[in-house]
């Protein structure tokens, strides 16, 4: 891996990130059509990138993090999440992780579910503020969550429709959605690279810092648009486009 491609790397975490778009399933197919082998490296590389994201997250927000009641709800909300992900963890690293197939079949079935969510959720005016996310919803958001273990799900869109689920508001679900990736992304980083056994080069570890100092930079800039974003907007045009992305990779690896 080069710099340059760190980079780019670097740049496409920061912008899918928190993009109901799924960031592990854009850097799989990055990483393909820039030539990159999927070596156990670049797979951690492609988790560990994220932490530049989170880091955003923490200084955007740092002031909900000392609110208890939230704290407690992201915690549980964790929870399940940190449960299965750790059942499936080998599964997942070894099977799914630059498994392009399964990424395009995530992608696409994961965009049809945006657009027809959204055709329903059109109807409510109203939902839950962050204040008002139960223990219940945080639950069940956890196990949403969960599911974006498998690469191209998205783990801010299964915590988005999972919220608007549970009747709370575009905005609220989407901060709570911020917020629960920073538990989430430091113990699953903080996992894998304890597996890894933090035996990096030195060109790795450069990879590593230049693809976390980007990410981190353009995640605020991306957080910062999307608040605005979705206040006029739905999620429709998400949809859209994952499944035109999906179908458009399919026809790249088929010829």
């Amino acid at each position: 891996m080069t710099q340059f491609d760190a980079i780019i790397l670097g740049v496409i975490e920061g912008v899918t990130e928190f993009l109901p778009i799924s960031s592990t399933g854009h850097l799989i197919l990055a990483s393909s059509l820039l030539a990159i082998p999927q070596t156990d490296f670049v797979k951690t590389f492609e988790i560990a990138i994220q932490m530049g994201a989170i880091l955003a997250v923490v200084v955007m927000f740092w002031k909900s993090f000392l609110n208890r009641d939230l704290v407690a709800r992201l915690v549980v909300a964790f929870i399940p999440t940190g449960i299965i992900g750790l059942a499936v963890y080998g599964i997942v690293k070894t099977y799914l992780i630059g498994n392009l197939w399964v990424v395009i079949g995530a992608l696409f079935i994961g965009g049809i579910v945006l657009i027809l969510f959204e055709k329903y959720y059109q109807i409510r005016e109203h939902g839950k503020q962050l204040n008002e996310i139960t223990f219940r919803d945080a639950i069940l958001i956890g196990i949403a969550q969960a599911v974006a273990v498998i690469p191209g799900v998205s783990r801010s869109g299964a915590t988005i429709v999972g919220g608007l689920m549970r009747g709370i508001s575009r905005v609220a679900i989407v901060e709570f959605s911020f917020l629960l990736a920073v538990p989430t992304m430091i113990i699953a980083t903080g996992f894998d690279l304890f597996n890894h056994g933090f035996s990096f080069q030195e060109n790795e570890v450069e990879s590593l810092l230049i693809g976390f100092i980007t990410a981190f930079i353009v995640a605020i800039a991306t957080i910062r648009w999307l608040l605005t974003y979705i206040r006029k907007h739905s999620f429709t045009s998400f949809g859209i486009y994952r499944i035109v992305l999906s179908v458009a990779f399919f026809f790249f690896l088929i010829t």
